[in-house]
């Protein structure tokens, strides 16, 4: 009988191991519960300065709700000068010139998400903003003197500048990813630095587990491989997955790249570059290190 039950558990618990394994899906998020779906961080997009959300168009998915069109920002549009001051840019724009407008405020500090092209309530504060310390009429619309201002006080943004390779800027990288070939995961700043020998070699946007479901911090290493995988739990393609953590992988999610950080994951870490991750897949071996830190 003893001898029974200790058969019985085991099988229990090796069931439960292989489940793990495979457990990793995009999580049905409630809209009450979409703030803590952003990451497993209670403090995760507590400001629009610390959201990896960009200027995205009226209707869009949003990381912040300061990320789309808002009220005050259509206070701010409407507030403008007399007729007889011409506006070059202004809410609700979208063109290249509103791109090199948000590139060269990024320069300037003013602007912490990469360049949209979309002329939004960032762009729109951003601008205010400069406005404001220069002596200019802070209407938070771009017209000719403030253009020439911008101008005069950053430089013509380069290619990367104006479509940088992540929305969201690259951390410093963790002590722990200076030797060798590591996957370097930063929460902070949400990002995935593919390193070797302590030099970058490419670099994606990542999502993470809820509260309820977070991701592993620490030190780990690729266990296994597969290029088509599919949860045995969730029932959700995982494309491109490196396990590196019992059932949390990194792995392309189709779920990311619509919604972005309005939902979360099981606890893997999900890439939304599936070109990058796809580059990324075939130079990472089995043994190599991930490290997963704040």
């Amino acid at each position: 009988m003893q001898r029974q039950r200790v058969i019985i558990r085991t099988i229990g618990v090796a069931t439960a191991v292989a489940l793990a394994a495979t457990a990793c899906g995009p999580q049905k998020t409630e809209p009450a519960a979409s703030a803590s779906s952003v990451s497993s961080s209670p403090t995760a997009g507590s400001s629009p300065e610390a959201s990896p959300s960009t200027d995205n168009k009226p209707g869009e998915a949003s990381a912040s709700p300061s990320a789309s069109a808002s009220p005050s920002a259509s206070a701010s549009s409407s507030a403008s000068p007399s007729p007889s001051v011409k506006q070059l840019m202004a809410n609700g724009d979208e063109n290249e010139q509103v791109r090199e407008l948000q590139a060269r405020l990024r320069q300037l500090k003013l602007m912490s998400v990469a360049p949209t092209g979309f002329y939004g309530s960032k762009t729109t504060a951003a601008v205010k903003s400069y406005q404001s310390k220069n002596g200019l009429n802070a209407t938070g619309s771009v017209d000719e003197a403030t253009w020439k201002k911008i101008q005069a006080a950053s430089k013509k943004p380069t290619a990367d500048e104006l479509r940088p390779s992540t929305v969201n800027e690259v951390d410093a990288p963790d002590p722990r990813c200076m030797q060798g070939r590591v996957m370097c995961i930063s929460k902070e700043s949400r990002t995935l630095a593919w390193m070797i020998d302590g030099k970058v070699v490419s670099t994606m946007d990542v999502r993470f587990g809820s509260e309820n479901t977070p991701t592993r911090e620490g030190v780990f290493n690729v266990g296994w491989k597969a290029k088509e995988w599919t949860s045995t739990l969730y029932h959700t393609p995982m494309p491109y997955a490196m396990f590196f953590s019992g059932g949390q992988a990194v792995h392309f999610s189709a779920d990311f790249a619509a919604r972005g950080y309005n939902g979360a994951s099981h606890g893997c870490v999900n890439v939304r570059d599936k070109g990058k991750l796809s580059a990324l897949f075939d130079q990472v071996q089995v043994g190599d290190k991930v490290v997963v830190y704040w």
